[in-house]
């Protein structure tokens, strides 16, 4: 842990600063406070901080995120509601950078050669393009990706029963089964076929043609 000795000069330091410079102390936040459950009484506790020595308001002073963690902060509570995980369990959320690779054919221009990123000790690579190493790690339940199937989902649902699965895990058998034999894909696997399209887009506190774009 961090000795108390060292937490108790950092605060009078802070304090000290701030009563030099009219209140320019700033506390940068980062993935280090975000990624936890608890970011949001961190944020709290910052904020506190900066309120009791008057920086907060101030040019120069207050605190400031870095590399856009400021999207992070209700990402846990957010998806306690819209994930609705005090019903079920945790869903598998898929990163903003697959699906966008795929749905906008990003993957079209990709000009990074595979070997410039694989390990020299493992020889040749199994795959000479980035996106068939998103298929694979879709393909082996690492990475999640939506939509999942070239089928929908309630159609598959509605096949399981009919051939008799009743139980969930039953129908995930059956799912599995029809991926072994090859007789459904992923729809990473075929990003521009139109069944494999997504045909709902929600965009929360984003701009996807302007500032988030990115």
């Amino acid at each position: 842990g961090v000795k108390r000795e060292l937490i108790i000069q950092i605060a009078r330091e802070f304090a000290q600063n701030a009563v030099d410079t009219n209140g320019r102390s700033m506390i940068i936040v980062g993935a280090g406070i975000n990624h936890w459950f608890n970011s949001d009484t961190i944020y709290r506790a910052v904020l506190n901080l900066v309120l009791l020595v008057g920086a907060q308001g101030v040019n120069g002073g207050g605190w400031a995120h870095y590399v856009g963690q400021e999207k992070l902060r209700p990402a846990e509570g957010w998806q306690t509601i819209a994930m609705a995980k005090d019903w079920q369990g945790p869903p598998k959320l898929q990163n903003g950078t697959s699906f966008f690779y795929f749905v906008t054919d990003q993957w079209r221009y990709e000009d990074t050669p595979v070997g410039h990123l694989a390990s020299p000790v493992e020889g040749n690579s199994r795959y000479q393009h980035h996106g068939d190493y998103n298929v694979l790690a879709a393909r082996l339940g690492w990475l999640p990706s939506y939509p999942t199937f070239e089928k929908n989902g309630i159609e598959l649902y509605k096949e399981a029963v009919a051939a008799g699965a009743t139980t969930q895990e039953e129908i995930g058998k059956y799912v599995a089964q029809k991926l072994k034999e090859k007789e459904l894909k992923f729809a990473i696997e075929d990003p521009d076929n139109k069944n494999n399209f997504p045909r709902n887009l929600f965009v929360w506190r984003a701009n996807l043609i302007s500032s988030s774009g990115k």
